[in-house]
């Protein structure tokens, strides 16, 4: 059994990564209760508001109330691993 894993596809389980905890964070915001203070909520927060403020930056929640910032932080991450991935698998990595 060949256990080896290729650089692109580490890269591409990355973004995978990353986007299910867009959508984790997605979802806790829908939760009302939810002490943004408290682990492991901080952490979720602090990984994935980083890289959703610059689309929050771009355009601002809807009405106040619905932000489509990770609508678009998803659509870009799809461009970049292909991009990416596209790039690594074509030079054999």
């Amino acid at each position: 059994m060949d256990t080896d894993i290729s650089l692109s596809r580490a890269v591409s389980l990355l973004f995978y990564f990353y986007y299910l905890l867009i959508i984790i964070r997605i979802f806790l915001t829908w939760i009302p209760n939810i002490d943004w203070d408290q682990q492991p909520y901080r952490w979720t927060r602090s990984v994935t508001d980083p890289f959703l403020n610059i689309f929050r930056g771009i355009i601002p929640p809807i009405g106040g109330v619905l932000d489509i910032s990770p609508i678009l932080a998803i659509i870009l991450l799809q461009i970049l691993q292909g991009i990416i991935v596209g790039f690594l698998s074509g030079i054999g990595l």
